[in-house]
């Protein structure tokens, strides 16, 4: 019963709970968006969905609409989770760099020193 709950209050295991639960919301707002622009691009086209597009008896309507769809969804993860995420990522790893050397560290620099000024 220990291992089980060590398990289950294991820190990874509640931020991958966390993230699943965001990642279900974020799908449904991404989901409404395309439903939006696929409206927009359909009045260009005057057909708000591609499903019936048969040129030549050749079913391309469902494949372009899936295709739309799924550019829709990789522009919205790609400006809004990607770009934000690598750029706090970069802050912040600036910022542990900046941050003075351990003790230790300083200590082992300065025996490696030492021993590279004796060879």
């Amino acid at each position: 019963m220990k291992g089980f709950k060590d398990f289950v209050m294991r820190g990874n295991l509640v931020e991958l709970a966390v993230a699943f639960i965001i990642a279900a919301a974020f799908t449904a707002v991404v989901k409404t968006f395309t439903d939006v622009l696929l409206a927009l691009i359909g009045k260009v086209f005057r057909q708000p969905d591609f499903s019936r597009f048969n040129p030549g008896h050749v079913p391309v309507g469902a494949f372009l609409t899936a295709l739309v769809a799924f550019l829709i969804l990789a522009f919205v993860v790609y400006f809004f989770v990607v770009k934000p995420y690598e750029a706090a990522k970069a802050r912040f790893s600036r910022v542990e760099q900046d941050a003075a050397p351990n003790e230790d560290i300083v200590l082992l620099r300065e025996i490696r020193d030492a021993l590279t000024r004796r060879i």
